[in-house]
């Protein structure tokens, strides 16, 4: 494989990890490739990135690779949220959120696994903005966290507990994530539009 194509490739998956990031030793284990190679690759998009005027960077934390926004361009980002156009919450947020709403306790991992596709940007939107919350940790390998709905997401949508939130249909189970989102949705999208207005 050429360079120019594993350097495509690297940049794709740095992407797709998200917060998450990537070790060296995931590079190099997915591309097949040896140490050295990897080096090299990160090297020259570190390099790219540092001198061809783009958006985002290369950072390296605790042995991962992550993409990152650059400093530099740090005003230019809070502008974006505080921009009234992004109040909003995406389609994944809103599923996310019902997910986390009638299933907490529940992981990251659970979350995708209900879902069916990487959650990492709706979580993390979730959590900015204070509607989900880290409330423990699962056990068994790694720990992973877990995560509840705050007292914020009551608060926003006028409930006193978790407990008023509006029963499942008959015959669905907590399983069934296509129904407890749509129901989610019908029960509260209309207080998302008057909360964010």
């Amino acid at each position: 494989m050429e360079i120019e194509e594993c350097k495509a490739i690297t940049e794709g998956l740095l992407f797709a990890s998200g917060d998450e990031g990537l070790s060296k030793k995931q590079i190099q284990q997915i591309l097949e490739v040896d140490d050295e190679t990897v080096e090299h690759i990160m090297d020259e998009l570190k390099y790219d990135y540092e001198h061809l005027k783009r958006g985002i960077t290369i950072m390296q934390s605790q042995n991962l690779f992550h993409l990152t926004t650059k400093p530099e361009h740090s005003i230019y980002y809070d502008k974006l949220i505080e921009s009234p156009q992004t109040s909003r919450l995406s389609q994944a947020a809103l599923e996310t959120l019902a997910i986390v709403a009638y299933q907490q306790p529940i992981t990251k991992t659970e979350i995708e696994e209900i879902r069916g596709v990487k959650s990492d940007r709706p979580i993390h939107t979730l959590v900015n903005r204070s509607l989900i919350e880290e409330i423990g940790r699962k056990e068994g390998v790694g720990r992973p966290i877990l995560y509840g709905t705050s007292v914020d997401f009551l608060t926003y949508f006028g409930l006193t507990s978790i407990d008023e939130l509006p029963p499942l249909p008959d015959g669905i189970s907590e399983s069934d994530v296509e129904d407890e989102a749509d129901l989610f949705f019908e029960q509260f999208q209309n207080q998302f539009k008057q909360n964010e207005k």
